[in-house]
């Protein structure tokens, strides 16, 4: 990013996707293969869970601890926040982030929590609202799988939210958040990827989108996640 002039930035990328669509298997990939071409960015996970609060998210995602589940989101937040002013000194420093899960993932699969009746607990703006000012990718990376193939793969099932019927409604709330994001005008590009493909043909897509916009930089500030 050494090249890019006083008025760019470095850019914010994040991948989002369903369990198992190979998200951090990809992210990895790409961390390194821009490491690999000169770029050196820097790589964050959520729930980031060295922290304190990290690791109470750890534990209740093992199923090794109960939590409400307000509580529960409020803490991925947290989460995130944590690493908020991280994001935006390295992005105005030149160095490219790139994020494995975001604030979409808390919506997405918070909001599709249903009660026995098959109700809601969570309304989807509340689910919205704690992340309400957070720095902005500039593109999402969406991983789309059917949890039918993700079932195919190694691990399924081995965390809290690894079910068929929740997996599909994650990505049903995950479809509506990218139509929210194209309209809202925010600056961020979501960009649907067919995650249920070889490894190499996922891979050569997101390099595809993302080489020419890290070696390109991004032009104006940091926008705020639904913010006016």
């Amino acid at each position: 990013m050494a090249s890019l002039n006083s008025n760019r930035r470095a850019p914010f990328i994040v991948i989002e996707g369903l369990d198992r669509s190979g998200k951090t298997t990809q992210t990895s990939k790409l961390h390194s293969r821009l490491q690999q071409n000169g770029i050196e960015a820097s790589l964050l996970k959520f729930p980031d869970r060295t922290t304190a609060i990290g690791q109470m998210i750890d534990s209740y995602l093992r199923s090794a601890s109960e939590l409400d589940d307000r509580a529960i989101h409020l803490l991925f937040s947290a989460n995130r926040w944590e690493l908020a002013t991280t994001i935006e000194k390295l992005l105005l420093a030149g160095t490219p982030v790139i994020c494995d899960r975001y604030a979409f993932s808390g919506i997405a699969f918070s909001a599709s929590k249903v009660d026995s009746l098959g109700d809601p607990l969570l309304a989807f703006e509340w689910c919205r609202s704690p992340d309400v000012g957070l720095p902005a990718p500039d593109i999402v990376l969406f991983f789309d799988i059917t949890p039918e193939k993700a079932k195919e793969r190694g691990g399924y099932g081995d965390e809290r939210y690894e079910k068929e019927e929740m997996q599909l409604r994650v990505r049903k709330a995950f479809h509506r958040i990218g139509e929210e994001m194209a309209e809202s005008g925010t600056g961020t590009r979501w960009v649907s990827i067919d995650a249920g493909r070889e490894r190499e043909e996922v891979e050569l897509d997101v390099w595809a989108v993302v080489d020419p916009l890290v070696r390109r930089g991004v032009m104006g500030p940091i926008n705020k996640l639904w913010s006016t």
